[in-house]
């Protein structure tokens, strides 16, 4: 089974684009990714610049409206995210509990969707999709 672990640092939708890291931190997060590399369950993993330096892309009024970050609307964003391949939603929730996270950051555990959790119908219109993956 397949979890994103999604990183949501409280404040982060205010942070600016020049966010500076603190390397203990970082190399905190470094060794838990580590050990979800030698446990043979990462997949893979990715820390997110901060909502300032995107853009949201939306559809409202049926066509495209670009705006660009920071969003005042935002309460939380993604800091980043790890893709883990594990046998339950136990083991996944037991990963997110080992992360070297401050107070200040939530992670949540979301399990992919695979197209055989869906009946047929679904998975013919999805035909070839699985392909795609690399």
């Amino acid at each position: 089974m397949r979890f994103m672990m999604l990183m949501i640092p409280l404040g982060y939708e205010t942070a600016p684009p020049d966010v500076q890291l603190d390397p203990e931190r970082v190399a905190a997060m470094m060794r838990y990714n580590e050990a979800l590399k030698d446990a043979g369950v990462l997949i893979t993993l990715d820390g997110l610049h901060p909502p300032s330096m995107g853009a949201r892309v939306s559809f409202a009024t049926g066509a495209p409206i670009v705006t660009d970050g920071p969003f005042a609307e935002a309460k939380e964003v993604l800091g980043g995210y790890w893709m883990i391949e594990v046998a339950s939603r136990a083991e996944a929730i037991a990963w997110a509990k080992q992360c070297p996270a401050s107070p200040n950051e939530i992670i949540e555990i979301r399990q992919v969707q695979e197209l055989a959790d869906f009946p047929p119908d679904v998975q013919a219109a999805a035909a070839g999709f699985g392909d795609l993956k690399t």
